[in-house]
């Protein structure tokens, strides 16, 4: 793969990544309600999502949910009732976000594992990203070259670039944490999250195959 090929991919998926999702909500949550180990947590459990997706578009499943209607819909079904699950689990949350800050210090392994899983099922339960994939890869894979060497380049860029990004938003959603240190901010904090987790379950619904 020349390097002028990997540039051209970089940028367009770098566009992609730093659009505001399930997975960029959820980093910044739990940057506000924990802390950035929290976050290094649920976002390590998104990129081994992206790798997972990212394979199974390699191997045919990306054409799959493309073509079987059925197939999709479950996908999608199951994702958008993932999302708008947790959407309203932090609706209902009524907590100051920072009476967990002050607990974070105390977290066990436990509860790290718990948000490296949430990371991960935020990632693998949308749809989006797989297609993504499927429609992005043929585009910057050289057919006449190793395809598992570029599969490994493409995919790690992409890995790469996503942790970097919600580590940022996390970290810059983290620096503003004084703001919320009232009760009435820290429940329109939960709401407004809440309700954003919500609408992109609802949005999820209304994925159409292309």
């Amino acid at each position: 793969m020349d390097f002028h090929t990997w540039l051209l991919y970089t940028t367009v998926a770098l566009v992609a990544i730093i659009s505001p999702g399930p997975a960029v909500l959820l980093a910044i949550n739990n940057s506000i309600k924990y802390d950035m180990l929290a976050v290094a947590f649920s976002t390590l459990g998104n990129v081994l999502g992206l790798f997972i997706l990212s394979s199974a578009a390699m191997l045919g499943l990306g054409v799959v949910l493309k073509t079987s209607a059925v197939l999709f819909t479950l996908f999608k079904v199951f994702g958008a009732v993932y999302l708008i699950y947790i959407g309203v689990k932090q609706f209902r949350n009524l907590t100051n976000i920072f009476d967990s800050l002050t607990l974070s210090g105390q977290k066990s392994a436990s509860h790290y594992w718990a948000i490296f899983k949430k990371g991960f099922l935020v990632c693998i339960t949308n749809p989006k990203p797989i297609i993504f994939f499927t429609a992005l890869f043929p585009l910057f894979l050289n057919p006449q070259a190793p395809l598992l060497p570029q599969f490994f380049i493409l995919t790690l860029t992409f890995m790469i670039l996503s942790y970097t990004t919600l580590i940022s938003y996390a970290f810059f959603a983290r620096s503003l944490k004084s703001w919320f240190g009232t009760q009435q901010r820290a429940t329109w904090f939960n709401r407004i999250s809440g309700a954003i987790f919500i609408g992109l379950g609802i949005g999820l619904l209304g994925l159409e195959r292309k």
